[in-house]
């Protein structure tokens, strides 16, 4: 395979295209400070979101004229004993990076039933097609369905035993990308990524994720968590500044604008399965993410859009149009890699 092609100097991306949304007649807020950026990413698969490579091009370039940070593609958890498909999500963006030039794209894999080095080398074949966009998210398979909280109608947590396993793993990939088969170079280990939300979480986020989700429905619990989380980073001899923590949730934006009525809550719910949902309008949304980062809850937002074409160009040409309109969210990549979007390539100190 030839050489890691050189990454052009950063250039602004392109603006994202008018939108309907009378952002110009709302106040501004305070001017946005480089020391406390906002990271914005979007789900493009998964769940009810589409499975055509088309789809996932057409969100993605959504995505990135928004100025999103990065994208995540999550495909269905293999069955029981099933390998194909493990790396299914690295491929499909490989091929999306060829229709992108900017945001970062990050794939889930389930690693534990892959070889770390082939999950190593995979992701380093999506970092160089991608010219260092690229990261990957560790994906844990799901509790079985049994025990008190799952007669409960709740989700199961996962036992300390498949979070070990999730810690070994993540450990063995970086390990593995220090030195990948062929003719390409060493490079710096791909950006992990972990959902952080279950208390034996918190450990393997500490030590080898650089960006956590956390599922809550109030920012102060989002902030319990990411101040845990960090902490064990510090205790374990990270540079806590080094792990940023984004809310995750789910974003169903055909409903009416509440915030603007005097005394009208935003708020979002939760469901059995723990997933955080939220539901209005793009402005509301605005507001709510506006409010956490005030209260320094969390680094950003993770969304999942539940109607995907609808809810993803309603979330950039809404809502992260008027984070922009505010000062509160950048109108461009700051960089060309991934680790350049989330600060993660200056020297710790």
């Amino acid at each position: 395979m030839p050489a890691h092609p050189t990454v052009p100097s950063p250039v602004p991306s392109p603006a994202p295209p008018p939108s309907a949304f009378p952002f110009a007649a709302l106040p501004a807020a305070a001017p946005f400070r480089p020391g406390r950026t906002l990271h914005l990413a979007a789900a493009i698969g998964g769940g009810r979101l589409p499975q055509d490579d088309t789809d996932h091009r057409e969100l993605a370039a959504l995505a990135e004229r928004g100025g999103l940070d990065f994208v995540t593609l999550e495909l269905p958890e293999p069955g029981p004993g099933e390998r194909a498909g493990l790396l299914d999500a690295v491929g499909r963006l490989a091929r999306v990076a060829a229709a992108t030039g900017r945001i970062g794209l990050v794939p889930a894999v389930f690693a534990a039933g892959a070889a770390p080095f082939d999950v190593a080398e995979a992701v380093a074949d999506l970092e160089w097609a991608s010219r260092g966009r690229a990261g990957w998210m560790l994906a844990v398979p799901a509790a079985p369905r049994r025990g008190p909280r799952a007669r409960a109608g709740l989700r199961p947590e996962r036992a300390e035993a498949l979070w070990r396993a999730a810690a070994d793993t993540a450990a063995a990939v970086r390990r593995a990308c220090g030195a990948p088969a062929g003719p390409r170079p060493p490079q710096a280990a791909p950006v992990t990524v972990l959902d952080a939300t279950e208390p034996a979480a918190h450990a393997v986020a500490a030590r080898h994720a650089d960006l956590a989700f956390v599922r809550a429905v109030r920012p102060e619990d989002a902030g319990r968590i990411r101040a845990q989380v960090q902490r064990l980073a510090e205790e374990a001899g990270r540079d806590p500044r080094r792990l940023l923590v984004l809310a995750d949730l789910a974003v169903d934006l055909g409903g009416a604008e509440i915030g603007p009525e005097p005394g009208a809550e935003i708020a979002l719910t939760s469901d059995p399965a723990g997933r955080v949902r939220f539901r209005g309008g793009p402005v509301d949304l605005a507001e709510l993410i506006a409010d956490w980062q005030r209260q320094g809850a969390v680094d950003g937002f993770h969304v999942r859009p539940v109607e995907p074409l609808r809810d993803l160009e309603r979330f950039v040409n809404g809502t992260a149009a008027l984070l922009q309109h505010r000062g509160l969210f950048r109108s461009f990549h700051p960089g060309a890699t991934l680790r350049e979007h989330l600060g993660l390539h200056r020297p710790v100190g």
